[in-house]
């Protein structure tokens, strides 16, 4: 059988998920088109969209699979493994499957997407996107997402390591490096974890990671977080294209589209 050739076509935003993917791809060089989705347009909910993801969420990535026919990803976590197993037979970024290193890769990327995603994502939400402030809500979310953070730390601090599997940066690092880059917009303060800070400084330093997070546009979180007028700005913009989604979530299909 001869060697799959990538034709791939990633369907993204500027967004920690998002960005997951494209470094992902840049890390291992591989030739890719880009569709930027609108979310403020709810381009992610139109027909042709969900017939590549269901879900109607980003990122979501077509390619040509080995049986010559289009193949949908979606969920960032499944795209990368993806990724890793059908293009990196060099283990740039990966390790080989069944090694030790390979199920600890796993449990990192594992923990990112079942942990400090969807923790983060809600301490986002409570912190800056809904109508109302609820205490509870953002004390449980931000305190949990710190509690992951530490364990982070920890991990990294504790063995001593420069990635959180060992010496190789690999997908695991990859789904992480978004959301600890975009940490003060969920209210968390990365200077009280000094390892997983100093292991994100690092991350930049790769060329693949400084590429691969301005697709499909700037990575500008941390600079914005420095200017409160424009943060809080872009929180609104953005709380109301969340709220209408949620609504438009929220109707059954009865209700029409």
């Amino acid at each position: 059988m001869s060697e799959q050739k990538p034709n791939i076509t990633l369907l993204t935003a500027q967004t920690p998920n998002g960005i997951k993917v494209s470094i992902t791809l840049e890390e291992l060089g591989l030739p890719y088109e880009v569709k930027s989705i609108s979310m403020g347009k709810n381009e992610q909910k139109e027909p042709w969209f969900l017939e590549i993801n269901p879900n109607g969420r980003i990122p979501a990535l077509t390619d040509t699979f080995t049986d010559g026919k289009q193949i949908n990803l979606f969920e960032s976590g499944s795209i990368m493994q993806y990724l890793v197993a059908q293009y990196d037979k060099d283990y740039k970024i990966s390790f080989p499957p069944g090694t030790r290193e390979f199920y600890e890769m796993n449990n990192w990327l594992f923990f990112q997407n079942a942990g400090v995603g969807p923790m983060q994502g809600q301490a986002n939400h409570f912190h800056r996107y809904a109508p109302e402030r609820i205490e509870y809500g953002v004390n449980r979310y931000q305190n949990e997402t710190r509690r992951l953070y530490g364990v982070l730390d920890k991990h990294l601090s504790s063995k001593n390591i420069p990635y959180l599997v060992g010496d190789k940066c690999t997908i695991a690092d990859i789904a992480h490096y978004g959301w600890v880059a975009a940490a003060g917009w969920a209210g968390i303060d990365i200077e009280e974890f000094p390892a997983l800070k100093a292991w994100e400084e690092r991350m930049e330093k790769r060329a693949g990671v400084e590429k691969g997070r301005h697709v499909p546009e700037p990575h500008t979180i941390k600079e914005l977080m420095k200017d409160k007028k424009k943060m809080e700005e872009a929180a609104e913009k953005s709380k109301a294209w969340v709220q209408a989604g949620m609504k438009n979530d929220a109707k059954k299909p009865s209700d029409g589209k």
